[in-house]
């Protein structure tokens, strides 16, 4: 397995179904994709199952209960979980062009982890995405977008592709940060950091993870413009005052101290032989490729 894809979600399977449509039009298939599921009720289940019945890639769909905003500690145990070598991180609200998966791994270098982006879109743009345009890519074009709501001066967004896609890429000023909307690194890299820090809530919880990747001796490496990924339209309600500021807390003493390791990280979730070792309540089911 080249790569494992973690997926985040928390009980939105309307939005998840369009991101599985994502995956399953990428134009290779060496990858298996780990359903992140931070406590959904059992709809997201049932819609993993029937989805995973039609998936050209392994799918793993890592449950555990709902005790509030537990992002990290799912991204963990889908970590420990993961069988590739890479990892590329995304979000169950994110639908991502074919060459998604295949842009992490080509782009790939040592000394680097991969800093993707997202094309944060409109109500109208989101509820349009259907499975069609999906499977067709027509959702990743300029006119599609325009025509159903994107507004026209973000289109710089989904113009590159290849070797446009890269120069982009090398021009942008961005700051290049690990964003868990687009992201990947080796799984090793991740497990020698401890994966995500668990002392996190919202905000910042990306970035704190790079900063340690940083300490590790890695830097960014901008793909920005390379691939595609469309953020669908939603509030963020879970994002309290007092969690954005725990968060950034934390985040701040990561950076202040060099810290490369999280106190509370994937280690907890894995047995001395380094397999996985989840919690008594935690589910995880497992399908096979079905095509």
């Amino acid at each position: 397995m080249t790569a494992s894809v973690l997926i985040s979600t928390y009980n939105w399977p309307w939005a998840l179904e369009k991101v599985f449509w994502g995956f399953f039009a990428q134009n290779r298939r060496d990858f298996e994709l780990l359903i992140a599921d931070d406590g959904s009720r059992p709809e997201t289940a049932e819609l993993v199952a029937r989805m995973a019945a039609r998936s050209p890639v392994p799918v793993t769909h890592v449950w555990q209960p709902d005790a509030g905003f537990g992002k990290c500690r799912i991204l963990n145990k889908a970590l420990a979980l993961a069988a590739g070598e890479r990892i590329i991180v995304t979000d169950g609200d994110c639908v991502v062009r074919n060459d998604f998966v295949d842009t992490h791994i080509r782009q790939a270098r040592p000394g680097h982890f991969l800093s993707g982006s997202y094309f944060k879109q409109t109500p109208e743009t989101s509820a349009a995405i259907d499975e069609a345009s999906v499977a067709s890519q027509a959702c990743f074009t300029p006119r599609w977008l325009m025509a159903h709501g994107a507004p026209a001066r973000r289109m710089v967004k989904v113009i590159g592709r290849g070797r446009l896609g890269w120069l982009m890429d090398r021009l942008s000023g961005a700051s290049p940060t690990w964003n868990g909307h687009s992201a990947s690194c080796l799984r090793s890299e991740a497990l020698t950091v401890n994966g995500f820090n668990e002392e996190m809530g919202y905000g910042g919880l990306d970035v704190e993870f790079g900063l340690r990747l940083n300490r590790l001796g890695l830097t960014a490496w901008r793909i920005r413009f390379s691939t595609v990924a469309l953020h669908l339209h939603h509030e963020r309600g879970y994002a309290t005052p007092e969690m954005r500021a725990g968060s950034r807390e934390v985040k701040e003493r990561t950076r202040a101290l060099g810290l490369l390791r999280a106190e509370r990280g994937v280690d907890q979730w894995l047995g001395p032989d380094g397999a996985a070792q989840l919690g008594p309540e935690d589910r995880v089911t497992r399908y096979p490729a079905a095509l």
